[in-house]
């Protein structure tokens, strides 16, 4: 079932445009958005949540018109970018106790679920945790209000490889529980290990958006491993 659909997202900058970019996100598949630096994909994803208004295009989400519905849709959406930075010496109990306030949708249960799935001291500060035990605690947050679809911008950027493959198979946990994922990464591997789906951007605009295993079928060479597929048309050999 589709769940978000994006449809001719047009933003314009003096030096960059995102350009008619359209795409679906299924419920309960994990989807990686990929692109390179300065693709477009925060640009894409800023503009879906009408973090910065978008020249062009709609945005829907469980049915409804993101625009006309976006406090409704947001408590059923965790949205994350990077790491926390929000109250660095603050007890991470305290950090709860004031953000549980803003969601009627706030669920004890499933913040106490989490929180021992992801390890997570309650008696430490933000300046405490390791970056990726920071993610975790957005993806905590997230989850308590009972966000159905975690919209992450480059989570796994700055991780270490444990750490970053440690995420990744909680994508697939939670997957496996029907919430939906969809992740920007450039890091290909990331792509590979969990992904369901493929979202590829360049120069603002939506080369493909497909299953992996389509996207691989329909743009790899005998031989070539997803990262080769993804440097080749990079290159330019996808525009010839």
């Amino acid at each position: 079932m589709v769940i978000v659909e994006v449809h001719d997202l047009v933003k314009k900058y003096p030096s960059f445009e995102l350009r008619n970019v359209s795409f679906d996100l299924a419920g309960g598949r994990i989807a990686g958005f990929i692109g390179r630096n300065g693709a477009g994909k925060t640009t894409t994803i800023k503009s879906m949540l009408n973090m910065v208004h978008p020249d062009g295009g709609t945005v829907h989400c469980f049915g409804r018109s993101f625009r006309d519905n976006e406090a409704e849709i947001k408590k059923r959406i965790g949205y994350s970018a990077g790491t926390v930075s929000w109250y660095p010496r603050k007890k991470i109990r305290d950090i709860v106790r004031i953000v549980k306030r803003f969601y009627d949708t706030w669920d004890e249960a499933a913040y106490s679920r989490y929180r021992t799935l992801f390890a997570i001291d309650e008696s430490k500060t933000p300046l405490e945790l390791s970056e990726g035990m920071k993610v975790k605690m957005n993806l905590l947050l997230a989850l308590s209000h009972k966000a159905e679809v975690l919209i992450l911008d480059e989570p796994t950027s700055g991780l270490d490889p444990f750490s970053r493959n440690e995420l990744l198979e909680i994508f697939t946990e939670l997957r496996n529980e029907g919430v939906s994922v969809f992740f920007s990464t450039h890091i290909i591997s990331d792509i590979e290990k969990c992904a369901d789906d493929i979202i590829y951007i360049s120069e603002g605009k939506i080369i493909a958006a497909m299953p992996k295993e389509d996207f691989v079928q329909q743009f790899s060479r005998t031989g070539e491993s997803l990262e080769d597929t993804m440097l080749r048309m990079e290159g330019g050999v996808i525009h010839a």
